[in-house]
């Protein structure tokens, strides 16, 4: 009999299309996979043949809400409680749809936002499987990656990690009432993000290459990073004539683009364009979800709506982008020199990971950026040659590297070994 195996992920795109990646590698191998995501995500995914389930609306809404904008932008503290019962309900409207999402299942694969999951696969009697992005077990070597800095010392870094267990307690208010309400289980009293209700470690999955981020050496066992998750694109998307023209007319431009975070798009697109005239060179910008504005940008810059990473870039110099971790792969797996200008959770790590490879210069956080720092930075991109080279070497490794097909192994593993938990306290 065909097993089946539900995905479950919230998120921007950066956050879903790893998870797409790997649906599609499981179908490969035989597998019937469901996606759960929001719902503008299903076009993307049965694009790839993917079956998808929705787990609630548009989050492109939620963070192109006012409070969302004040709070990135102005005053986390002041509008965070609001932003965090949004966020609640988010998650709750996501729990209930995966958890008919997942009926029939053989095992769930979750992130930290799905976390939900863990409860789902417990009352089921299947495993879990959990996947993050960037590195989240605690760690001495260096502090979670929502700090901007390369180390507190070994003491401090194990103790940033703490953080995680408040959002933990966020996650957790919702999640308890869902086990009580929906799935007959009682109120989780052990585990966290990595651990089962139990308190027996969670097998995770890190879809990024060790080259990039190298494995901590006091990670648990069932920690494991696979490789890069690389969804190919499959659609017929070339450069349209009037790119073709642009591209033709000069060097190749720098991409540049400032994610999926929708806001601060008329400071960003004057910073953009001062930048690019003090520089003299030529950009290829996204638009994203609202962070540039495509309206009346001079002929050395020339505005997308939409391409994907790994067809574009084969057609640029060098990127400029937030440092989210699909990005970040996307650029060095094509040996792109890369600036990173970051803005929330994880994009600083990304981004001093870049700079400490030799793959581009220091971060800069976008809402420090100035005309005169991006200036400077695509001068820097375009004339220091060990950026090229030290970018170029780490593609040629990073294309070798197949992480979906490491990443199925441990999954096939887990199944194999799978039992339930109700069975393990009856043979103790």
């Amino acid at each position: 009999m065909v097993k089946r195996i539900a995905i479950a992920t919230i998120g921007t795109q950066g956050d879903v299309q790893p998870y797409l990646a790997l649906a599609v590698a499981l179908k490969e191998h035989g597998y019937s996979v469901v996606l759960g995501a929001t719902a503008e995500f299903e076009p993307m995914a049965k694009s790839y043949g993917v079956e998808f389930h929705s787990l609630g609306s548009s989050i492109q809404s939620f963070l192109q809400t006012s409070r969302f904008d004040k709070a990135m932008s102005q005053n986390m503290l002041l509008n965070a409680p609001a932003l965090l019962r949004q966020g609640q309900r988010i998650v709750d409207t996501a729990a209930r749809l995966a958890w008919n999402m997942a009926q029939g299942a053989d095992a769930i694969i979750l992130n930290m936002n799905t976390s939900f999951g863990v409860d789902i696969a417990e009352a089921l009697r299947i495993p879990a499987v959990m996947v993050a992005l960037q590195p989240l077990n605690s760690t001495s070597e260096f502090p979670l990656c929502i700090y901007y800095s390369p180390t507190f010392g070994p003491t401090f870094n194990k103790l940033s990690y703490t953080a995680m267990t408040v959002q933990q307690i966020y996650y957790n208010l919702p999640r308890n009432k869902l086990r009580r309400e929906l799935m007959g289980l009682e109120s989780r009293k052990k585990g966290g993000f990595f651990r089962n209700t139990d308190g027996t470690p969670l097998t995770t999955l890190y879809a990024y290459s060790s080259l990039v981020s190298p494995r901590p050496r006091d990670w648990p066992k069932s920690a494991i990073v696979t490789g890069y998750w690389q969804l190919r694109d499959r659609s017929d998307w070339q450069p349209s004539p009037a790119f073709k023209q642009f591209l033709a007319a000069g060097e190749a431009p720098v991409y540049i683009g400032f994610g999926s975070m929708p806001f601060g798009a008329e400071r960003n697109t004057q910073i953009l364009k001062e930048a690019v005239k003090a520089w003299g060179g030529r950009a290829v910008v996204a638009q994203g979800w609202g962070g540039i504005n495509p309206d009346d940008l001079p002929e050395t810059i020339f505005a997308f709506e939409k391409a994907p990473h790994d067809k574009l870039f084969q057609y640029v110099s060098a990127v400029v982008h937030h440092g989210g971790a699909g990005t970040t792969s996307a650029g060095l797996q094509l040996g792109k020199p890369t600036f990173v200008v970051p803005q929330t959770v994880d994009q600083p790590y990304w981004g001093r990971r870049v700079y400490e490879l030799g793959c581009g210069p220091k971060p800069v956080r976008l809402r420090k950026l100035t005309p005169e720092i991006l200036a400077s930075a695509l001068e820097d991109l375009s004339t220091n040659a060990s950026y090229r080279s030290h970018a170029q070497a780490l593609g040629e490794k990073l294309q070798a590297e197949n992480g979906t097909e490491n990443a199925i192994k441990v999954i096939e593993r887990v199944m194999a070994h799978y039992v339930p938990r109700s069975e393990t306290r009856k043979r103790a």
